[in-house]
């Protein structure tokens, strides 16, 4: 590599020039979507590529995240979010029936995109690595708690076990923003400055 290249621009970079192939599948999938009437199982083959290719731009999105907070350019766009709002929208990606949640949110003034995908990605690993089938979600003000954290999840969504690239990124990002990620006994608890 040349002297003034380093591994995060180089990462950033090539996070960016993903982008515009994985812009033109999304673009053709979506087309595909409207205008041709496709039959099974070739309507549910490109539901999933749209879904995976949605996945792909999140990654994406969570690598340049990553990638700017360790290179110190990490410069968040601060915007007001009601903490119950990033929750209830974690509920609607996870499912209702897996994310119970309940309490009353509160304003915040953060990088809503990264911490939106960072508290969805905080209770998915903690299904996942948990193995389990549902959570509850209890919102206090600016603090999230998220309930049963399996002993197998604890170190998953504290960034201590790399097995979850989201969680690890959600937490890099919270810290980053002046908030924790803490496990107290069986309780995540993500608390938001």
């Amino acid at each position: 590599m040349a002297d003034d290249t380093s591994f995060p621009e180089l990462v950033s970079l090539g996070s960016h020039d993903i982008r515009t192939p994985l812009a033109t599948i999304h673009g053709f999938i979506k087309t595909l979507e409207r205008l041709v009437q496709l039959e099974p199982p070739a309507d549910r083959y490109v539901q999933m590529m749209g879904v995976a290719s949605d996945e792909v731009k999140e990654l994406l999105d969570e690598l340049s995240v990553a990638t700017r907070i360790e290179d110190g350019r990490y410069d968040p766009v601060r915007r007001e979010v009601d903490t119950r709002a990033l929750v209830d929208a974690a509920q609607e990606r996870l499912g209702a029936d897996r994310v119970r949640v309940s309490g009353e949110g509160a304003t915040v003034t953060t990088d809503v995109d990264s911490i939106a995908r960072g508290v969805y990605s905080l209770i998915r690993a903690t299904l996942r690595y948990g193995g389990l089938e549902d959570v509850g979600v209890v919102v206090r003000g600016a603090e999230i708690e998220v309930a049963p954290v399996t002993a197998a999840a604890a170190p998953v969504v504290l960034g201590r076990e790399l097995r979850d690239f989201g969680a690890a990124v959600a937490g890099l990002a919270i810290s980053k923003l002046g908030g924790v990620v803490t496990v107290d006994g069986e309780t995540l608890r993500i608390r938001l400055a």
